[in-house]
């Protein structure tokens, strides 16, 4: 997960990822110039914690393009120390099957002995040349799309289609700034102005989304995007976790039809659902943030069906 810091007016600032490279299917240089990463079976390994909403878009998109085989994954402990994501027993975790580390830190540190960033999931790991690829979610995700074709199983689904490119990335902007890290900006804001602002924008956002899904069945297009997979990750942990804790608590996602029908008719894409760790996503959030948290506790409740009919089949597209 992105780390965090608050500046002098309260407002939540999301740390930038310190390595951009790029997988691509010949080694050939990625979008802004970076490469030196040739696709191949195998090489490359995912660091992810399922309580993490960027992370786990990696996931879904591992699996959506079954790429199992192809990209092998470790996951952390869902309880996040101040030392760092750490590799322990706990049930849906697993050890750091790569480098056998301790602590993700090690592993940053091993690809740059420098490093004195923050250490957040995901992370691509190259196995080859022993060094992190990339840790930024949105990148991985379109490596994950394009560049391990060969080796997809459902290599024919495109999320980031050529035709839909400047819409996809035209309602990304809002969706992220507003919803996706809007709710840390809300749950971590130290001055009220600052929560206020975040809290007015999350819920504008929000209505503006529910209005267009009440006309349309996904985002963009007539088919499911990377803007639909990007959204979903936020909003299946809304109810659960962000409503109390974050302090988010205007409306309920199920107090949005379209939004919450929608949720739902995501969550049952065939294999998403394995994706989605409801315990390590509320143990993580309720016990790791202690300045929102103080005593750990994890709330029991709320009891969601995810998968109840969704209705949305017959739902007109642009």
């Amino acid at each position: 997960m992105a780390g965090e810091r608050n500046v002098d007016e309260g407002e939540f600032v999301r740390a930038i990822s310190g390595f951009r490279n790029w997988v691509t299917i010949d080694g050939s240089p990625g979008p802004s110039g970076e490469g030196g990463f040739a696709a191949e079976l195998d090489r490359y390994h995912l660091y992810v914690s399922y309580a993490c909403p960027w992370a786990h878009r990696t996931l879904i998109f591992r699996a959506l393009k079954g790429l199992e085989k192809a990209i092998s994954v470790s996951v952390v402990h869902p309880l996040m120390p101040a030392e760092s994501w750490v590799f322990d027993e706990y049930p849906g975790a697993t050890k750091d099957h790569v480098n056998n580390a301790e602590y993700l830190y090690e592993n940053y540190l091993k690809a740059n002995p420098d490093f004195n960033g923050l250490v957040t999931v995901p992370v691509l790991w190259d196995k080859k040349l022993q060094t992190i690829v990339n840790n930024e979610s949105s990148e991985i995700i379109r490596m994950f799309n394009s560049a391990f074709e060969v080796y997809a199983k459902n290599n024919d689904l495109d999320y980031y289609p050529e035709a839909l490119r400047e819409q996809i990335d035209e309602i990304n902007k809002p969706i992220y700034d507003n919803i996706n890290n809007g709710v840390y900006r809300a749950g971590f804001a130290t001055k009220q102005a600052a929560y206020d602002r975040a809290f007015d924008r999350l819920f504008n956002t929000l209505d503006i989304l529910e209005e267009r899904l009440s006309k349309q069945r996904y985002l963009v297009g007539s088919q499911i995007t990377e803007a639909d997979w990007r959204l979903f990750t936020t909003l299946v942990r809304f109810d659960p976790v962000y409503y109390n804790h974050f302090k988010t608590n205007k409306k309920r996602l199920i107090d949005y039809p379209n939004l919450w029908a929608y949720t739902r008719e995501l969550y049952q894409v065939p294999g998403v659902s394995q994706t989605v760790n409801m315990d390590h996503i509320k143990y993580h959030y309720f016990a790791s943030h202690k300045s929102v948290n103080p005593t750990g506790i994890v709330p029991k409740g709320p009891d969601l069906d995810l998968m109840q009919p969704h209705g949305r089949e017959n739902m007109s597209k642009p």
